[in-house]
């Protein structure tokens, strides 16, 4: 595992592509970037799930600060070797939700393909960090597989891209997603979750926007930030070029130990959002994912925060607060 970032000059590709090529992958090298103690990085948990951090993101970070709330989502920690009860490798019930490889049916009327295991930014609290991507990701006979599962159901309105992340696709391989999906003539929409917006906005490019603005289907992108420092004037450009494509934009948050359990500080990032042109959509609990106990934030408390965030905004730049549980028809609100 490369200690340095390759310079970004050396290697060939998309600028998205040698971004992400350059990015960190070593987490002293990252402490190591800010100005931090390298032993605040554990080589344990960064061997059990490895650390991607793009140079772009990392710049958003207060050199010197051990406790940046951006860093402390991406950087290996002690912590995450540590055992909880109720925290697992599948705390949303994926596996039971498998209708096909590479499809998860959860709820009624939406299903979600596992397009793709790869992510540009390596979240600690990620609820997928264990999932069995290697057996489970869309690849070509997967995919004609799920289509057809999908194909047979009449109550099918919608289909979410997921992964991994989807935009870590080419743009060929979106664009025969699209195509493929267009044909299923129950679905009225597709969804796509992704965080490229925010940690790798380069791979908005003017290419993906005349894709998206083709798609034969209309597209609701939810992007996910987690801390209004994400939102930088890179990303600000990145989300108008997606909002002159036509598609509908959302956001999704975690509430986080140490990076956003705070009132003041989700009420900027709705604030943010809202000036670039993305509502506010969830405020997701934390998945009990083992390796992420301590970003936990107790009901009772992530409660209070939204009251006192209900009080600060107007109700639509009040995301909802939810919990997802494994084999309910849907999130569960909690307020």
């Amino acid at each position: 595992m490369p200690c340095r970032p390759s310079p970004p000059e050396q290697i060939r590709g998309e600028v998205w592509q040698r971004e992400l090529r350059a990015a960190f992958t070593c987490p002293e090298a990252l402490l190591a970037y800010l100005g931090l103690d390298p032993g605040l990085a554990d080589r344990t948990a960064a061997r059990d799930f490895s650390c991607l951090v793009p140079q772009g993101f990392a710049r958003l970070m207060t050199p010197g600060d051990a406790a940046d709330p951006l860093l402390r989502q991406v950087l290996p920690r002690r912590e995450e070797e540590l055992d909880h009860p109720g925290y697992t490798q599948d705390p949303v019930g994926d596996a039971q939700a498998r209708g096909a490889p590479g499809l998860l049916h959860k709820y009624r009327g939406r299903a979600l393909l596992v397009v793709t295991g790869a992510c540009a930014l390596h979240c600690r609290y990620c609820f997928r960090r264990h999932f069995p991507y290697a057996a489970e990701t869309l690849v070509h006979d997967r995919e004609q597989q799920a289509l057809r599962t999908l194909a047979r159901d009449p109550d099918l309105t919608e289909v979410i891209l997921s992964g991994g992340d989807p935009l870590m696709l080419e743009d060929i391989r979106l664009e025969g997603l699209f195509q493929q999906l267009g044909t299923l003539g129950q679905v009225r929409r597709l969804r796509l979750h992704t965080r490229l917006p925010v940690v790798l906005p380069s791979r908005i490019s003017p290419r993906l926007c005349t894709l998206f603005a083709a798609s034969p289907l209309p597209l609701v992108i939810v992007i996910h930030a987690n801390h209004p420092r994400e939102l930088s004037p890179e990303v600000g450009e990145a989300l108008a070029a997606l909002r002159r494509t036509g598609v509908t934009l959302l956001n999704q948050s975690v509430l986080l130990r140490g990076v956003n359990a705070d009132p003041d500080c989700l009420a900027a990032l709705s604030e943010a959002l809202f000036a670039a042109g993305v509502m506010p959509y969830y405020l997701h609990l934390l998945d009990p994912v083992a390796g992420a106990a301590h970003f936990e934030v107790p009901v009772a408390e992530a409660r209070e925060i939204l009251v006192r965030l209900r009080a600060a905004l107007p109700g639509y730049l009040v995301p909802k607060l939810v919990q997802e549980l494994p084999g309910a028809p849907s999130k569960l609100p909690l307020i």
